[in-house]
């Protein structure tokens, strides 16, 4: 080839990396919002602010991955779960049961439910427990089975819209009832407290404290990441198409039992990681975790911040649920009316939630003649 020839520039494929970071970077939000996490989470282990505030850090991440496993189903799938406290009270007891095992293996000291019940050690299946690797697989594990079950069951029967809320309302209903019973082993209506160690270490101690925080605060980064890594990819794309059009999907050629039952399981195993890592936190798990309000609380999040977005889901549940914390404490009775407003603001004025807010589009649904 001569010195004169036209050379032209051959195109590179990016490497995976790149692809990930282009994908991310799709959804400003969910960009934005991850490295203010990883900010939060670095700066208090930086600066070690007051306990209280740390572990409401902690607990404000929890709640926020479990806004995030319903947004994935609710907003990407069009499948309104008010039942996915059970999976997050899943996650919880499994979590509060290896406490309590562990601190039952170190100290020898029998917790009180079975103390009450007059047992003279732990029912059978408490077996491993002691096992945290174990006690991880076996809450996620078992989150995911009830969620196959009950899918299954549901969306081989087609079973869709207002039909599949209730059915899952029921469902966490009926596990409340059962929770409440003190033949479960499992606390009855006390529940299980006391948790006294952690990985050996005293629960309570501002570094037990601060490192439950930091690991919410990063598993938080990292759903949100994953989850929007998912919505972006084929299989979100699908998502959407199975939302908007199942039938048409389904005509196509396409699994969307298959796909919506993956789904499912897997919003169900962030669920239970968000109890898993609510539990510590607190220090106490009983059957009110299972009640129905509290799943529909879950979805009034997910709607303030705005469905079918990630990111709105997080800022949702985190700005609901510290504006709980602040008001259950100053004046708790006014707590339930301004959640009931927050509701009626959203459907009259919001219908996308806090995106609403950020376009400007402040005028209410029902005066310019539109449709949600």
């Amino acid at each position: 080839m001569s010195g004169n020839a036209e050379t032209f520039p051959v195109p590179r494929r990016r490497d995976g990396a790149a692809r990930l970071g282009a994908r991310i970077a799709r959804d400003p939000l969910v960009a934005i919002l991850s490295a203010a996490i990883l900010g939060i989470a670095l700066c208090l282990v930086l600066v070690r602010p007051s306990p209280y505030l740390v572990n409401a850090a902690g607990q404000l991440a929890a709640f926020a991955i479990l806004a995030v496993s319903l947004d994935l189903v609710w907003g990407y799938l069009g499948i309104l779960s008010l039942g996915h406290g059970l999976f997050f009270a899943v996650g919880g007891y499994v979590c509060a049961m290896h406490l309590v095992a562990h601190a039952y293996a170190v100290t020898g000291i029998p917790p009180d439910f079975v103390q009450f019940m007059g047992w003279k050690t732990l029912p059978w299946y408490w077996a491993g427990l002691t096992n945290a690797p174990y006690a991880l697989v076996l809450a996620l594990g078992l989150a995911v089975l009830v969620a196959f079950v009950f899918g299954l069951a549901s969306f081989r029967s087609r079973v869709n819209g207002v039909y599949f809320s209730i059915i899952s309302q029921a469902l966490v209903y009926v596990a409340m009832l059962l929770m409440f019973r003190n033949d479960t082993g499992l606390g009855g209506n006390n529940g299980m407290t006391g948790f006294s160690l952690l990985f050996g270490w005293p629960m309570g101690s501002p570094g037990v404290t601060l490192g439950l925080a930091v690991a919410s605060l990063a598993a938080l980064a990292a759903v949100l990441v994953g989850a929007s890594l998912l919505v972006g990819s084929r299989t979100g794309r699908l998502m959407l198409a199975c939302r908007d059009d199942e039938t048409r999907l389904r005509t196509l050629g396409y699994g969307t039992t298959r796909l919506k039952l993956g789904i499912w399981c897997l919003s169900a195993a962030i669920a239970a990681l968000a109890g898993i890592l609510y539990v510590p936190q607190v220090g106490i798990i009983n059957p009110r975790v299972l009640a129905p309000d509290l799943s529909i609380e879950i979805a009034v999040w997910v709607a303030i911040g705005g469905i079918g977005r990630l990111g709105g889901a997080v800022l949702g549940a985190v700005l609901v649920n510290a504006l709980k914390f602040w008001l259950t404490a100053a004046m708790p009775e006014a707590w339930p009316f301004i959640l009931s407003g927050l509701v009626l603001l959203v459907v009259l004025a919001l219908p996308n939630g806090l995106l609403d807010l950020a376009a400007l589009r402040l005028k209410p649904t029902w005066l310019r003649g539109g449709t949600r």
